[in-house]
């Protein structure tokens, strides 16, 4: 019975230590934007934005926290807005016209067309924007 009570207790533990990971990936202060952004469209939002389509050359999206486009981002974006430098941008293809990350700025290079297979995160990493492979081993690093 004393064993019971002792593999009851781990499975609290367990449950507890799972709701408090689980409680730091939810942010409520998310927008999901459920459609492509064309030229001349802008999205400002006080938190998160999460696009389910394009972001097209000429659209623009501005967030205080992470943007994540699934999809092709070709305009521009501007993660952490007011100043969090932990702010991140990922999209399936990170091809944007410019690229800010709270007072940092930088932009494609100028006849490269980088082409990834793969999702990239856009970060801020000793003080530079730096784009590498997204990997679901990433986590905040």
């Amino acid at each position: 019975m004393c064993s019971g009570s002792k593999n009851n207790a781990g499975k609290h533990e367990q449950q507890a230590k799972a709701d408090f990971e689980l409680d730091t990936l939810f942010d409520e202060n998310t927008i999901l934007v459920q459609r492509t952004l064309r030229s001349g469209q802008s999205i400002t939002y006080d938190g998160n934005i999460v696009v389910l389509g394009d972001v097209n050359p000429g659209a623009e999206i501005i967030a205080t926290g992470d943007v994540i486009v699934m999809g092709s981002l070709r305009g521009v974006v501007h993660a952490g807005a007011a100043g969090n430098v932990r702010s991140v941008v990922v999209a399936f293809k990170l091809l944007p016209t410019q690229l800010r990350i709270a007072n940092h700025i930088t932009r494609a290079p100028d006849g490269e067309a980088a082409d990834s297979d793969v999702p990239e995160i856009a970060r801020i990493k000793n003080g530079v924007v730096t784009i590498e492979a997204f990997n679901s081993e990433w986590q905040g690093k």
